[in-house]
């Protein structure tokens, strides 16, 4: 197999550059047949690699003059700073077999690089931003408590031809990542029945009944969603932007809860620490540093966004994950599965 080509955006994130560099040189002793390039302030991730062990013959550093801040508007900021580190990335992806971008930068504006740069896959109209969230349930070979819900926020308003995309490509990238060989698949509704829920939730059901390759299990409701009874959850953005956000406080309120009951009575103290061990598992298991980052899904290249608050340990993570899913050929997976789609009379039109 050719050397892959991961390139990562050292500016972006709260920890950038310094957690960002070091997880790449983190990474790079890991990842033998992987090329790794750094785009940024070059004489700054120079001074941090110097201080951190790499493989020096795989790590290149790349120049960009500007950044895009975490709260920058993202179409404003890329057309005032086309030498942002994350446009510069994007671009020098772009149309190159085998190459990912990692970024913990402005979700918003990797996004938006990643659509002014790269191409659609044929038969895919609208990309698709994942996430995932932790579950009671374990899935795949390697037990991954994890979930896949898509899309986040890429595409706010979904035709059920969207949302049937969205399926395979969540389908695929459970299959290659989590080693999940038959990923349940489910459409988030109001209703578990298949008449329930918007005319294209309703419609995409049907199609996706008609499908032997996807193991579709139907419609679920938000409470099936942290008990884990599917393994990609599929919805449009603007429902799936809220959902993905409310299932990330859930931690930090369980904590801010247990730390008012700890200071109130003796009592309340006393179970809390009978209850400490399954407080530390719940931590644990919704821990966002366990799996790096989630894909962009969608485009001829592939892009993992690393949690905006990234030290070296969960950008490491972030890479790897990009580096599993270009040695699985995943966009390869997609590209097959949307092209059989579409010669079996799929409902999606040629792009």
């Amino acid at each position: 197999m050719a050397m892959k080509h991961i390139v990562v955006d050292a500016m972006g994130g709260d920890h950038a550059p310094d957690g960002i560099v070091s997880g790449v040189a983190e990474a790079s002793l890991t990842l033998p047949d992987t090329r790794l390039t750094l785009v940024g302030d070059g004489e700054r991730i120079q001074e941090i690699l110097r201080a951190r062990e790499h493989a020096d013959d795989r790590v290149e550093i790349h120049h960009a003059g500007d950044v895009i801040g975490m709260d920058e508007p993202p179409q404003a900021a890329l057309n005032a700073k086309p030498d942002a580190s994350v446009n510069v990335a994007a671009k020098l992806v772009a149309g190159e077999t085998g190459s990912a971008l990692v970024s913990a930068g402005n979700t918003g504006a990797c996004v938006l690089a990643c659509a002014r740069h790269w191409q659609l896959i044929p038969g895919v109209r609208r990309s698709g931003f994942a996430a995932v969230y932790p579950t009671e349930m374990r899935r795949g070979e390697h037990q991954d408590p994890f979930s896949l819900i898509l899309d986040v926020g890429a595409t706010l308003e979904a035709t059920a031809e969207d949302l049937v995309a969205f399926a395979i490509m969540g389908s695929a990238y459970a299959r290659v990542v989590s080693h999940n060989e038959k990923p349940r698949v489910a459409l988030l509704s109001n209703g578990t029945e298949p008449s329930k829920g918007l005319p294209e939730i309703v419609e995409a059901h049907a199609l996706l009944q008609q499908m032997p390759s996807i193991d579709f299990i139907g419609n679920i409701e938000g409470l099936d969603i942290p008990r884990g009874n599917a393994d990609v959850v599929v919805c449009a953005g603007f429902v799936g932007n809220v959902v993905i956000k409310m299932l990330e406080g859930v931690a930090g309120t369980v904590t801010d809860l247990a730390k008012f009951a700890y200071k109130e009575s003796l009592l309340w103290r006393a179970g809390l620490i009978m209850l400490s061990g399954g407080i530390k598992r719940l931590k644990a298991v919704t821990d966002w540093r366990q799996y790096g980052g989630a894909p962009l899904l969608g485009f001829d290249n592939l892009c993992i966004k690393a949690h905006g608050r990234s030290t070296s340990k969960p950008l490491s993570n972030a890479v790897r994950v990009a580096d599993k899913a270009l040695s699985a050929d995943l966009n390869g997976l997609i590209i097959r599965s949307i092209g059989e789609l579409r010669s079996n009379a799929s409902p999606i039109p040629p792009a």
